[in-house]
């Protein structure tokens, strides 16, 4: 993991959500339909795992994605993310309805998102967070880029940036090994 700035740390300290887009975060946003209109999408396990540890150990977690996916919302149900909006237009609008249904506050969540469409709620959260193959123009508006791209690890990255600076690392690894014995975090 990157080395994480003061001024990061003291905004993951507080995160109590993390709000992820889904292609180009979750997905390297290729979208594959084959030729009966099927889509297809390629999820990375270790993103999934760090997805179940958040949630595991109290960080919500929601997918706000522009697009409507059927595997979208097996993956979100698979993790156990119940915080699932897809096909939507206008993301700061389902921005603040997920603020009043959680009574957060902006410095409570953190956003991660690769494109333009996610900066009217990257400017809002109090964790602004783009993935490395992200738009350029997002870079400067961030408070963290994350070492891996969409799809391949990111969103694993920000799970243990916020572990990590909550002190919940070390029982990460408890977990980890729990795991494997068990049903607990899936992958």
């Amino acid at each position: 993991m990157k080395h994480i700035t003061p001024g990061v740390q003291k905004k993951a300290a507080k995160i109590k959500l993390v709000l992820l887009d889904v292609d180009g975060v979750l997905t390297d946003g290729g979208i594959i339909i084959d030729d009966r209109g099927v889509e297809a999408k390629r999820f990375d396990v270790r993103d999934g795992q760090g997805i179940t540890s958040l949630i595991h150990f109290g960080i919500k977690v929601g997918f706000v994605t522009g697009r409507y996916s059927n595997i979208v919302r097996r993956r979100a149900k698979e993790l156990g993310v119940t915080i699932v909006y897809q096909g939507v237009k206008d993301k700061i609008q389902i921005y603040d309805r997920i603020k009043r249904k959680t009574g957060l506050k902006d410095e409570q969540i953190a956003y991660v998102g690769d494109d333009i469409l996610d900066l009217p709620i990257l400017r809002k959260v109090g964790l602004a967070i783009t993935v490395r193959d992200g738009w350029p123009g997002l870079r400067s508006r961030v408070d963290f880029r994350t070492k891996s791209g969409g799809g391949r690890g990111a969103v694993r990255e920000v799970s243990e940036l916020v572990l990590k600076v909550q002190n919940m690392r070390k029982n990460f690894k408890a977990a980890k090994n729990q795991a494997n014995s068990s049903s607990l975090i899936k992958f």
